[in-house]
């Protein structure tokens, strides 16, 4: 079965963040993503639109008792940006982290454009 959507990562945030993950844990966010790819219609425990934004998303990964999330948007219907990532340890996203990947999701369409002219 083919997948129905596509990951891509914009900067290098995102992976800065994956790769100070212990192994365990990078494998777990992985299998998380490998879902949002493959499933058809991705489970609201695993993704989530962030209130108050024009298309933000957290990915929402939980192990061992702990909570990771991951910025991201929709390009087109079938491409998945990933944007940044963080370990949450108070109970609502932080303002200062949605504004970032707010405006990280702005630049990434600046570029885009760009590079179509």
């Amino acid at each position: 079965m083919g997948r129905y959507r596509t990951i891509i990562v914009y900067k290098d945030y995102f992976e800065n963040f994956l790769n100070t993950q212990p192994s365990k844990v990078q494998r777990k966010i992985l299998q998380i993503l490998r879902v949002i790819e493959d499933v058809e219609v991705i489970p609201s425990n695993h993704l989530k639109h962030i209130e108050g934004t024009e298309g933000l998303y957290e990915i929402r990964v939980i192990f061992g008792g702990n909570i990771y999330r991951m910025f991201c948007f929709f390009d087109a219907l079938k491409v998945v940006v990933l944007l940044s990532g963080f370990q949450k340890k108070t109970e609502k996203t932080p303002i200062a982290m949605i504004r970032k990947n707010s405006k990280l999701m702005r630049d990434y369409y600046k570029d885009k454009n760009n590079k179509e002219i």
